[in-house]
């Protein structure tokens, strides 16, 4: 589901904000003919850097990955205590199409690189190079002239001129700052996205002022060597807690209307994408939304009013056709599943058990952060709820194998092996120590046990309950034992709460995973997973 409903209206669709309610944060939405995509931050889920394909604004719908894999280090394969990519990894695309060619230029913080990603076609395949230069948040400009600039930093802001193939700085090219934020601000200058419009330029960037929600800003320039002039374009938190929509830019209509985008902070559920109509004032800014505020409701005009779109979410039973290789790869996977860093090859498969995902313990951990493989999904708001059938018959002494609500202070409900071979499904999470929005950055400690209870066999039913529903961020975890005399669904450890932290930097996901805590070899096989939308979905009371 693309997270707002649609309804055709005269001049086109009626719509409701946030367009997607789940994680698609630092959204980049260009307009190529009568189509807009969006490319999205991934950080260190794999395959990476989502691209979507909308005809209204309103309804989404994957086109693809463009990258499997963005590097193969220690870190981002989990392979060594300690070393992982959370919180790193891709973040805030750029997209543009010019002469034919899609590109997405980004950055990523565990590496410390620039890449550029380009395709002739948004569907792939794409390809990947580095660019000279570390440029934190930024967007690139392709000027009339032929020349090519890339905006870019944090508090302070820079414009720098790029070889026309974006390789390297241009020698002798623009290379100054445009904008210094206010040094006592919250959050300085970031999130730029450049355009140029009517003969001016126009750079937007989001910042927090000193104990006050994010905000959009402005800056306006007749000229890239002139001066930039700011002004405030947004501040508005939907009604919701007093957390901003903001870092976001501009993206013009077939027939030449103008709307802008946001992303808004939505608690444990994410940043979640905002549509909505601006118009240019005399003076040249941007005007946004319906006075000054983001509007709940939006209308946008489309010509193709009946197109069906492919869920974001959804269901999977696991039946996949392999290539010539005879192999599935992370990248034919349904387009919403992503692994939890760089997945291991030998320790997954939905060819070896058709019908099934089989994971392998390749790797002995105690903290869910490490496991290997975890195979996951966007959650939904206001609620949302997953199912899956766990056959645990293979597991080793030890192994946990489970559905989880994946975040910074996981919470998972596993099916796990005892010594004396007894199968019992057990509720367990990380407790919260630390109540910033940093979080703790333990990704090493063992979880604590909620709750517990004995299985009749080794085979079992979770499911997971997620509630977002303004803002109360809770999970709850449910299993049905099919070996049950009467199987019915048994509400196991309570309700939890959900936090969204800046260690992890995404918002919760549901994830399947295996954890093997004494020995590798074990193996689990999942099938007939559920995704339920929040029509389907209760309320945790």
């Amino acid at each position: 589901m693309s997270g707002a409903k649609g309804t055709i209206a005269a001049t086109g669709i009626a719509g409701r904000n946030p367009v997607i309610y789940s994680d698609f944060p630092d959204p980049d939405i260009i307009r190529v003919n009568d189509v807009y995509y969006m490319a999205s931050t991934t950080m260190f889920l794999m395959p990476g850097c989502d691209i979507l394909r909308s005809f209204d604004l309103i309804h989404w719908e994957f086109v693809a990955h463009a990258y499997d894999e963005l590097e193969s280090t220690a870190a981002e394969r989990l392979e060594e205590p300690g070393r992982n990519a959370y919180g790193c990894g891709m973040w805030a695309p750029s997209l543009r199409y010019h002469d034919g060619t899609f590109s997405i230029v980004f950055t990523a913080n565990d590496t410390q690189k620039t890449y550029v990603l380009e395709a002739a076609d948004p569907a792939g395949p794409w390809s990947k190079r580095v660019i000279e230069g570390f440029y934190h948040d930024n967007s690139v400009l392709y000027d009339d002239d032929g020349r090519v600039y890339i905006v870019y930093g944090n508090m302070q802001l820079h414009l720098t001129e790029l070889e026309p193939d974006l390789s390297r700085p241009k020698p002798g090219g623009l290379n100054r700052v445009i904008a210094q934020d206010d040094p006592e601000s919250d959050l300085g200058y970031e999130g730029s996205h450049i355009y140029k419009h009517g003969g001016r330029y126009y750079v937007w960037t989001c910042h927090y002022r000193r104990g006050h929600r994010k905000t959009e800003v402005c800056l306006m320039s007749d000229a890239l060597d002139g001066r930039f002039v700011s002004r405030e374009i947004l501040d508005d938190d939907l009604g919701f807690h007093g957390l901003g929509d903001a870092q976001g830019g501009m993206v013009d209509t077939p027939d030449g209307q103008w709307y802008a985008f946001m992303m808004h902070d939505r608690g444990a559920v994410g940043r979640v994408p905002t549509i909505m109509p601006m118009r240019f004032g005399k003076d040249g800014f941007p005007v946004l939304g319906i006075n000054g505020k983001v509007p709940f409701e939006i209308h946008t005009p489309t010509n193709d009013a009946e197109r069906c779109y492919e869920p974001l979410n959804g269901d999977d039973d696991f039946l996949y056709d392999s290539n010539a290789d005879g192999e599935v790869s992370s990248g034919m996977l349904k387009p919403f599943w992503q692994f939890n860093h760089n997945p291991h090859r030998d320790a997954w498969s939905v060819t070896d058990q058709p019908g099934s995902l089989l994971l392998r313990g390749g790797t002995v951990t105690q903290s869910f952060s490490h496991a290997w493989n975890t195979l996951t999904q966007r959650t939904v708001g206001p609620r949302c709820m997953a199912e899956v059938a766990v056959d645990a018959s293979m597991l080793k002494t030890g192994d946990f194998a489970g559905l989880a609500a994946v975040q910074g202070y996981y919470r998972f409900i596993a099916v796990t092996k005892a010594s004396d071979g007894v199968f019992r499904v057990s509720v367990q999470g990380k407790p919260r120590t630390d109540e910033s929005i940093w979080g703790d950055g333990d990704y090493d400690s063992p979880a604590t046990e909620y709750d517990a209870a004995e299985l009749r066999g080794s085979s079992v039913v979770l499911k997971a309950i997620y509630d977002f529903t303004d803002k109360k961020d809770k999970v709850a975890f449910e299993y049905l034992d099919p070996a049950s005399p009467i199987p019915c669904w048994t509400r196991l450890g309570g309700i939890h709460p959900l936090y969204y932290t800046l260690d992890y930097f995404i918002g919760c996901r549901i994830g399947l995973f295996l954890l093997p805590t004494e020995e590798c070899g074990g193996s689990a096989a999942f099938s007939a997973f559920r995704f339920f939308g929040p029509e389907a979905t209760p309320e945790l009371l």
